[in-house]
């Protein structure tokens, strides 16, 4: 499964631009604010129904214009597939698949895996809980069908309570309604998430071993706000109920898994907190390049990898690991400068200069 082509209009700083990819490495250079990421962010869009930056789907329309169009192009199992997005300056969002319009962006999930390596990937074990959050939620939309699904009606309804704790006056029986359905989809998020990091964690170990030469045992741990093995659904409804003071009070919701976390930890030490940025960096690869191998043997399908600008947080040893581990996915790359030394290890592809939204093609 690869991307065969994109075409962009009116995206980001692409007034109009067509692409053809390689089935191996794609490397985009040029200097910074020259739309490398941009073109990436176009990739992602057509998998996820949306950027994996936090921004409005009307801030992808490219300045003046009153609307985008992303296309592209997949090949899979020697067939063709084409997906179209189109996003309005009033905000609305049209997917196509095949000329079929979709009710909605999740069925996208369906057609291909995709996985984004970011600077701020690098920083995910250091920084605060939402970031490991998001990444749980990116890597379990893409393997468990339903999870994405339940994520959005829970995000929903966290939504309205939050709201409705904010009024003046407050009706239990109200909080009561909403409280049955945040336990029903949160408890449902907590029990996909405690199976997903048991599954990670010997994977991720084994990863970092390997980058350490051994030499360093690292551990997940999932930290779930609401704690409990056994009927998790009742258990939350009753924190909820036996919570509720104290959220009118604060006048937000307390308790749920968008308070979740992951204790990562080497050799015992807990290195959120007290690991070295060696020992964070290397646990943050981990992180990465497990996604890759639970995407494959839970599907038996090789994601396709986008690394923005993400060669240059790493030493030279991180680098070659990263570079060898990618075997035959397909890989995008964005880069200002490509050394000797990444240059000689990366697979043979296609090399684009990309300047000011227009991209030259198989340098």
């Amino acid at each position: 499964m690869y991307i065969k082509e994109i075409e962009l209009n009116n995206f980001r700083n692409y007034q109009k631009q067509k692409i053809s990819f390689s089935d191996k490495v794609n490397i985009f250079m040029g200097n910074n604010a020259q739309g490398k990421t941009n073109l990436l962010e176009g990739i992602y869009l057509n998998a996820f129904g949306k950027s994996f930056k936090s921004v409005k789907d009307k801030e992808l329309i490219r300045f003046g214009e009153e609307f985008c169009r992303i296309k592209t192009i997949i090949c899979k199992n020697g067939e063709e597939e084409v997906v179209e997005i189109v996003i309005t300056k009033d905000g609305r969002k049209g997917i196509k698949r095949e000329g079929v319009k979709l009710k909605k962006a999740s069925e996208l999930l369906e057609e291909y895996y995709m996985i984004v390596f970011s600077p701020e990937d690098m920083k995910i074990v250091k920084e605060e809980p939402e970031k490991r959050r998001r990444f749980i939620n990116r890597e379990l939309s893409q393997i468990r069908k339903g999870y994405l699904s339940d994520l959005n009606h829970y995000r929903k309804i966290l939504k309205q309570r939050n709201a409705y704790l904010k009024e003046y006056m407050i009706d239990d029986d109200v909080l009561d309604v909403w409280d049955l359905e945040l336990a029903e989809y949160g408890s449902k998020i907590i029990s996909k998430r405690k199976e997903f990091i048991e599954l990670l964690g010997p994977v991720c170990n084994e990863i970092n071993q390997k980058i350490t030469g051994g030499k360093e045992q690292l551990e997940l741990k999932y930290e779930p706000n609401v704690d409990c093995d056994d009927h998790i659904n009742e258990y939350f409804y009753g924190l909820l109920k036996e919570k509720r003071e104290e959220d009118k009070k604060n006048r937000t919701t307390g308790r749920g898994p968008h308070k979740d976390d992951i204790k990562i930890s080497t050799d015992g030490v807990d290195i959120r907190k007290f690991g070295s940025q060696g020992q964070q960096r290397t646990a943050a690869l981990s992180l990465k390049l497990s996604e890759i191998a639970i995407i494959e043997s839970e599907t038996g399908e090789k994601p396709i990898l986008l690394l923005d600008d993400v060669l240059s947080e790493l030493d030279n040893e991180r680098q070659r690991y990263l570079i060898n581990s990618l075997g035959d996915n397909q890989l995008f790359v964005t880069t200002t400068d490509l050394t000797e030394d990444v240059s000689r290890n990366l697979p043979k592809g296609n090399i684009y200069k990309i300047r000011k939204g227009e991209v030259e093609n198989n340098l």
